[in-house]
């Protein structure tokens, strides 16, 4: 018999419809989980806890993303151990149960809004709710089969503790995230995106996950040409219309260009408007001051920096560079949001790029003579780690000058978490493109691209995995898809023992001769679990 919950012993999030701003919390005390989700009102409800789970998985820490990759290496403040450098990763690493836990949550709710789909009374809504749940179910269960490879597949909804349970191959757990997207693209809403689930959402990701199963040694023989289609549904002859700078200004996070995002306000944040906001723009840069500077600038961790490889990957010409890092910083941080006319500022830090000749620096210094001038080389963490405030780059992409001072684990941000955007569908097909071998196709995707970042175009000489993956860096640093990239792709060792000056490839050798490319499962997810002989990594044995 299924055990009835009170509303309260659910504990769930409740966001409205828009999927931003909070429900005002109502007293419910006396009614049950299943009197409250047969009402309309309480089965819209719980669809938005499903899309509040989102902001748990990406906009929470970042370390399951982006730690241990070629792109990114630990600053003053340590990331956790295990993750950034491989040597210390066991199954109970800090860090290693994030996407494990999380996932879970969002497919227990998941699981729950479709268990209650037919109890709940019938609106014209309930199909396309279902589709949309199932697509999150679907991207939880991405997010678990790519960081831990075969995993649990629970589809029924659980009122009670399971205390055993069995662990799906990788090939089934990539079966049920395909068919779950199938359905959902008959279910969910054909039009623009408005913050829900919609067509393009899906089929963008099935493009991504046709894609990353490709390289499995279980692929299906089609999946790079479901990829291609998929991405090309997806980008449907949208061209790249906006600058790179467009995409990331403030206040612009649902542009034309957005796919899937995680929504966050002013509103939905109101409980504890230091705390449990978004946190990504904290994550990307060095320490820029503590309290005192609250209302001129955000509080950055000083754990993730741009290597050396990151910054080299820039041109001159790339208006990437200039839409991505904080090359001049004023005395006031946001002035450069806040100010239209920057001409009467005064730089505070200026980070010389990699194209500067000795003339430049000089020129540069003589017009500049009361600013920190930072030369090329000493701002990124080759070999050791670089101490003082503002000493490395700043990529500003999430800066939210609206946000409140918020330190340490919190989080004030409310600007959106964006999933998925067009330009990396474009990628995506140029990837899918060249495992089919239709260079030509794949490089008109890949110079798109390109060609809006205001650099020439690659050539069939350039167009090789290697190129794919350092344009996806140009283009999407710092927004969660490196370590994935790496490890779809079986560049994880290659390229992080290469361009990381912490981790070479030692770092990755596991037990049995097996390499640290999977993440552990949790060891508390063993423990807990009665079927001991569910099987750890190989690498972790």
């Amino acid at each position: 018999m299924k055990k009835i919950l009170s509303i309260f012993a659910i504990g769930l999030i409740l966001v409205n419809t828009g999927c931003a701003d909070f429900l005002e919390e109502d007293n419910r005390s006396n009614v049950t989980a299943e009197e409250f989700y047969a009402t309309e009102e309480g089965y819209a409800a719980l669809i938005n806890s499903n899309y509040s789970a989102l902001r748990n998985i990406y906009g929470k820490a970042p370390w399951m993303f982006m730690s241990g990759t070629d792109l990114y290496e630990e600053g003053r403040s340590p990331e956790p151990q295990g993750l950034s450098k491989y040597t210390q990763l066991t199954s109970s690493s800090d860090g290693v149960d994030f996407l494990y836990t999380n996932s879970y949550k969002a497919i227990q709710l998941a699981n729950t809004a479709i268990y209650y789909a037919d109890q709940t009374v019938q609106t014209p809504n309930i199909s396309q709710y279902v589709g949309e749940v199932r697509f999150l179910r679907a991207n939880a269960y991405f997010l678990l089969v790519q960081s831990y490879g075969g995993v649990g597949i629970i589809t029924d909804f659980i009122a009670e503790p399971i205390l055993s349970f069995d662990r799906s191959s990788a090939e089934e757990v990539y079966s049920l995230i395909v068919s779950e997207l199938e359905l959902a693209l008959n279910e969910v809403s054909a039009g623009d995106y408005t913050g829900r689930v919609n067509k393009r959402a899906v089929e963008n990701l099935l493009a991504k996950v046709h894609l990353t199963r490709a390289y499995e040694d279980f692929a299906a023989s089609d999946d790079f040409a479901k990829a291609a289609s998929y991405a090309e549904k997806a980008i449907a002859g949208q061209g790249l219309n906006l600058t790179s700078e467009e995409i990331w200004t403030p206040g612009n996070d649902m542009n034309e260009e957005v796919i899937f995002s995680v929504q966050f306000s002013a509103g939905s944040i109101s409980a504890n408007p230091s705390e449990i906001g978004n946190q990504q723009q904290n994550y990307n840069g060095p320490y820029l001051g503590g309290s005192e500077v609250a209302g001129n600038a955000p509080y950055k961790t000083y754990n993730l920096l741009p290597t050396r490889f990151a910054l080299d990957l820039f041109e001159e010409t790339d208006e990437r560079w200039y839409s991505t890092f904080m090359t001049e910083m004023y005395v006031r941080y946001y002035d450069y949001y806040d100010v239209e006319d920057h001409s009467s500022l005064t730089v505070r830090d200026f980070y010389e790029p990699r194209w500067f000749t000795a003339q430049d620096s000089i020129a540069y210094v003589a017009a500049n003579p009361t600013t920190i001038y930072h030369p090329y080389g000493t701002t990124d963490p080759v070999g050791g780690i670089i101490s003082g405030d503002r000493a490395t780059m700043i990529v500003k992409k999430f800066d939210d000058p609206k946000s409140l001072f918020a330190s340490s684990g919190d989080g004030s941000s409310t600007r959106d978490f964006i999933i998925s955007r067009l330009a990396e569908t474009y990628l995506v097909a140029a990837e899918a493109y060249l495992g089919l071998g239709e260079v030509a196709k794949g490089l008109e995707k890949l110079n798109v691209v390109r060609q809006r970042a205001g650099v020439a175009d690659a050539t069939t000489a350039d167009f090789d995995l290697d190129y794919i993956l350092d344009e996806r860096a140009r283009e999407l640093i710092g927004e969660n898809h490196r370590w994935f990239d790496l490890k779809r792709t079986g560049k994880l060792v290659e390229r992080a023992s290469a361009y990381n000056s912490w981790i070479t490839p030692a770092n990755f050798q596991g037990a049995g001769g097996n390499l640290k490319i999977l993440r552990p499962i949790p060891q508390a997810a063993l423990d807990l679990n009665q079927n001991k002989d569910f099987p750890q990594n190989p690498a972790y044995d």
